[in-house]
């Protein structure tokens, strides 16, 4: 006989709550070193490199949190290797979030907070570039799954590390 059957109320798991409470550009760089040289646009065969780092705390509002995506995109000309353009977003957002386990928050905020933001990282990006002179950089989807492993995955790594020598 099930719970329900029998009247008992089944226990609902907390529910979740995230709200969007603002989002900024904390920081934004945008080098256009074709422009600086003197350099023929025509000549340049781009490759672009992007690296992504994020950051994260509590702040002194109950259930409100800081989280932070800096995004840096390199690109340098693939026939010599000459830099052509630099461009660094650090971008933050505020939420409220409720119901989410304590083993779980970090993750949370490293993963759901970013993937929120992102659209709004990746427009600005697109229009720095173009508005900069060169083709709207228009940034691939980012997993920020596999980059909190990573992470994860590196820090671990370096706590080993820095065991092993002390032992």
């Amino acid at each position: 006989m099930s719970e329900e059957g029998n009247g008992a109320v089944p226990q609902q798991a907390p529910q979740m709550k995230m709200q969007v409470l603002g989002q900024f550009i904390r920081d934004l760089s945008f080098e256009n070193v074709v422009a600086q040289k003197g350099l023929a646009s025509a000549d340049v065969q781009p490759d672009i490199q992007v690296h992504v780092s994020l950051d994260g705390r509590a702040r002194q509002v109950p259930n409100q949190f800081e989280v932070y995506t800096k995004i840096k995109a390199t690109s340098v000309n693939k026939a010599n290797q000459a830099p052509l353009f630099l461009v660094e977003l650090d971008y933050g957002g505020i939420f409220h979030i409720e119901g989410v386990p304590e083993d779980q928050l970090h993750p949370f905020l490293m993963i759901e907070c970013p993937r929120m933001l992102f659209p709004f990282m990746r427009r600005i990006i697109s229009d720095v570039t173009r508005d900069g002179g060169f083709p709207a950089l228009n940034l691939d989807t980012i997993d920020f799954v596999q980059l909190y492993r990573q992470e994860a995955t590196r820090r671990a790594a370096a706590q080993s590390a820095g065991t092993q020598v002390l032992s």
